[in-house]
């Protein structure tokens, strides 16, 4: 298992975590490795960076790993990717599921209202 901070994250599961350098990081680093190594791969990171999501239909930027992430945490919520498909699994407390889909570009699978984590 690894965990890794990601830029964006597909509702296909791609991880997107380096950009050309000069961007926003300074290059791939060993995430590669890390990721193709794991039996699974969750990414830690914010929902949204300047009020623009991060978790996206299709990754636009260089892709680090094809369908390998297990579970997305954000400050906002907890995702799976499944299929090709993203389930709300819980979310944050005092967050809206409103809110969390607001912040989503992608579709969000969500049954009720979505639970609240127990922190």
């Amino acid at each position: 298992m690894t965990v890794l901070g990601g830029l964006q994250v597909d509702e296909r599961g791609d991880l997107a975590n380096w950009v050309v350098p000069g961007k926003m990081v300074p290059g791939m680093g060993g995430a590669m490795d890390l990721v193709a190594g794991a039996n699974r791969v969750v990414v830690a990171m914010v929902h949204t960076q300047t009020g623009v999501p991060k978790i996206v239909s299709d990754c636009t930027l260089p892709l680090t790993a094809e369908r390998r992430v297990s579970l997305i945490v954000t400050d906002m919520a907890m995702i799976e990717p499944f299929e090709a498909d993203l389930i709300l699994r819980e979310r944050a407390p005092g967050v809206p599921v409103e809110e969390v889909k607001t912040a989503t570009a992608a579709t969000l699978l969500i049954d009720g209202d979505g639970p609240e984590m127990q922190l």
